[in-house]
């Protein structure tokens, strides 16, 4: 009996201890973070006299290959895009089918990014190269740098970089051929390497290329160039500073919003402002306004309620003229009526300037009958500065502001008048100072300018600009009461002295104007002063 009962027990322990090393028991070892590695290709990687179509590589294990599209870079370029398999499925290998006729005595290469990792924990295989020659040697000088923004902080990924034989290069290539190289700085580089190149004279381009074709495209592209030919072989690292080059004005058809207000479309923004428009009923102009859409890149055309089947439209800006006509038709909605939108509210910064937008031009102003006082001392008129901004439809009202002080601004009736002789009713406005305690001032010191005059901005963390100062000898200079935060300082020369940054021009050879930015932040807390150097060099 005492036999039976042990057994038992020991068949009760087993059960317990198998369940418990079920539970405990540890699935498959070490996460496994090797990426695949090149078993075999056929033809070699770096063969020479290379005179077949298709090539076969073949990996330690199954392996996947994605977004080759962007990440496959093919070096020089092929007109025909060969094609890859496997795509979407796991395999042990990657066949190449080329469709396009290869030169002679080039050397190409196959970089596919971080396209080939593998099938089971996805560990990339970076940067692999496929390199053939079809001459008898490879080519194997480089060049490398870095690429910057002109303007931003912020840089573009996936940035072509691009050479062109010296040669044969003109004005237009870059608009209708593809380069002799290129790489890309891909979704993670600010930096750039051409290799396997043949020894010459080349032209240094790159695009923030949004068709991906090798080819640039002013409306939507951004660009960086060296305006003479560099060298190769060549240790110089290169440095590209892209921008988005100011486009020509050139209008749309204008087309009917409202009963008396037609909305044109344009190219070309920092012109758009000099655009001289008459309208025409019959041969007679009638008095119009432009004025900047809001939120797009058109204007619009206010005109008099005037009866008629259609209007004639002079556009003008600089060099440019057309001459549109406009059908218009009585509108079902309703015409503008004029009311007002004022910013800042409640609370103005000593910095701010308040505004006052009206949904309709205004065409009079009656200061008299526009008043600010003090509410600590409501018998004290406080002086104003009035600037009505016609383009930007906006009444500016600047004054100097003192802490912890209150304000109301009043406006009497017939104080505005607009367009179509509309005026307004009383308008109102309160806005409060807060103490100098709740700001913080900082003192930059620069150093190492290596001309004037130069622009130096404040900027928050999503890149607004909030001040601005302009100096044409001056090191040193302070920015007071401002909001306590973390902030960028961005350095211009502006060597056109027209008090902003300008952007460049390929066909003219035009680069724009350099920037620099401060390499950290500048912590500004309240009642405190910050005294920070910037060496601009």
């Amino acid at each position: 009996m005492l036999k039976y009962r042990i057994a038992f027990l020991i068949v009760v322990f087993s059960l317990l201890l198998t369940n418990c090393a079920k539970r405990g028991m540890v699935s498959g070892g070490p996460k496994d973070t090797i990426p695949p590695t090149i078993t075999f290709s056929t033809p070699k990687n770096f063969s020479t006299n290379f005179t077949g179509n298709f090539i076969k590589i073949n990996f330690s294990e199954y392996i996947k290959v994605k977004d080759i599209n962007k990440q496959l870079i093919i070096s020089p370029p092929m007109k025909k895009a060969p094609d890859i398999v496997p795509m979407g499925y796991a395999s042990k290998y990657i066949t190449i089918k080329i469709k396009d006729t290869l030169q002679p005595n080039t050397t190409y290469s196959f970089n596919f990014g971080q396209s080939i990792s593998d099938n089971n924990e996805q560990n990339p295989y970076s940067q692999f190269k496929y390199v053939f020659s079809t001459g008898s040697y490879i080519d194997s000088l480089k060049i490398g740098g870095i690429i910057r923004d002109a303007y931003d902080k912020k840089v573009d990924h996936f940035v072509s970089v691009m050479l062109y034989e010296a040669a044969t290069f003109t004005d237009s290539t870059v608009f209708k051929q593809q380069p002799r190289y290129v790489t890309n700085t891909l979704d993670s580089l600010k930096v750039f390497t051409l290799e396997n190149l043949k020894e010459g004279d080349y032209y240094l381009v790159a695009l923030k290329d949004k068709n991906n074709d090798y080819k640039f495209n002013p409306k939507e592209d951004k660009i960086a160039f060296f305006k003479k030919p560099i060298r190769i072989p060549n240790d110089t690292i290169f440095r590209l500073d892209l921008f988005k080059e100011e486009l020509a004005f050139k209008a749309e058809k204008p087309t009917q919003e409202t009963s008396n207000k037609l909305i044109m479309g344009f190219e070309g923004k920092e012109k758009a402002k000099n655009t001289k428009i008459t309208v025409f009923k019959g041969g007679e102009p009638l008095t119009s306004v432009i004025t900047k859409y809001p939120s797009k890149d058109s204007l619009n055309i206010w005109f008099p309620k005037v009866k008629a089947d259609s209007l004639k439209i002079h556009v003008s800006n600089g060099d440019y003229t057309r001459e549109f006509v406009a059908k218009i038709k009585e509108m079902k909605t309703k015409s503008d009526t004029l009311s007002f939108e004022a910013k800042p509210t409640g609370s103005i910064g000593f910095r701010d300037v308040f505004t006052i937008t009206p949904s309709i031009p205004l065409s009079k102003i009656d200061t008299s009958k526009i008043k600010l006082i003090n509410v600590k001392d409501s018998t004290a008129a406080v002086p104003f500065q009035l600037k009505y901004l016609e383009y930007e439809k906006k009444l500016e009202i600047d004054f100097k502001k003192e802490a912890d002080q209150r304000y109301k601004l009043t406006l009497l009736p017939g104080a505005l008048t607009d367009f179509y002789e509309t005026k307004n009713d009383t308008l109102k406005y309160t806005l409060g100072t807060r103490s100098n305690t709740d700001f913080g001032n900082l003192r930059v010191r620069l150093e190492n300018v290596k001309r004037f005059p130069v622009l130096l901005e404040v900027l928050d963390k999503n890149g607004k600009i909030l001040a601005t100062e302009y100096s044409e000898k001056e090191t040193v200079i302070d920015f007071n009461l401002l909001e306590p935060s973390t902030y960028t300082l961005r350095l211009i020369y502006d060597d056109n002295k027209n008090r902003k940054w300008d952007t460049g021009n390929f066909l003219k050879k035009e680069l724009p104007e350099e920037v620099l930015y401060f390499p950290g932040e500048v912590d500004v807390r309240a009642n405190w002063d910050v005294d920070q150097v910037f060496k601009a060099d």
